[in-house]
């Protein structure tokens, strides 16, 4: 039994897994990259993180955060996370990664479908988490640009 949990434990190092996102409990640590392959996390000022666990979850962040200055997510004590760990690793090397590099904020990138399996999340719906202090204070879906912009203050 103890190899067994000596050998999960190597293979899959807890720090990886984020755990669940509960509120009033604070957000789990991550430990990720952004799409500049720099090291990426929530900063304790963070009052909202969009998560996008799908294609069109991550489409819908695209319209409305793209068009956006340098510095607006930033502005907003926003952070933007992209689950990609669905996407096979031909299509996330030669086109999803490259895409993202142009886009002026920063974007945690997951590549592994372990790292965040306790996040609330829905079909084709971008999930809001809500923060103070670094603790879940709630987390909502959106499923139209009205909804995020509405999230971001727009």
């Amino acid at each position: 039994m103890n190899r067994i949990l000596l050998a999960l434990a190597l293979a899959c190092p807890l720090w990886a897994l984020a755990g669940p996102v509960e509120p009033g409990q604070p957000l789990p640590a991550l430990s990720l990259k952004n799409q500049h392959d720099q090291e990426w996390y929530v900063h304790a000022d963070t009052r909202l993180v969009i998560f996008a666990a799908g294609r069109k979850a991550s489409n819908l962040a695209m319209a409305v955060l793209g068009p956006q200055p340098k510095g607006f997510l930033a502005a907003r004590h926003a952070l933007y996370l992209a689950d990609m760990s669905r996407m096979p690793g031909f299509i996330t090397r030669t086109f999803a990664l490259p895409s993202l590099k142009e886009q002026p904020f920063e974007v945690g990138v997951v590549l592994d479908d372990k790292t965040l399996a306790g996040w609330p999340r829905q079909d084709d719906a971008l999930t809001l988490i809500r923060l103070d202090n670094g603790r879940v204070v709630s987390h909502e879906y959106a499923t139209t640009e009205v909804q995020l912009k509405a999230a971001l203050g727009l």
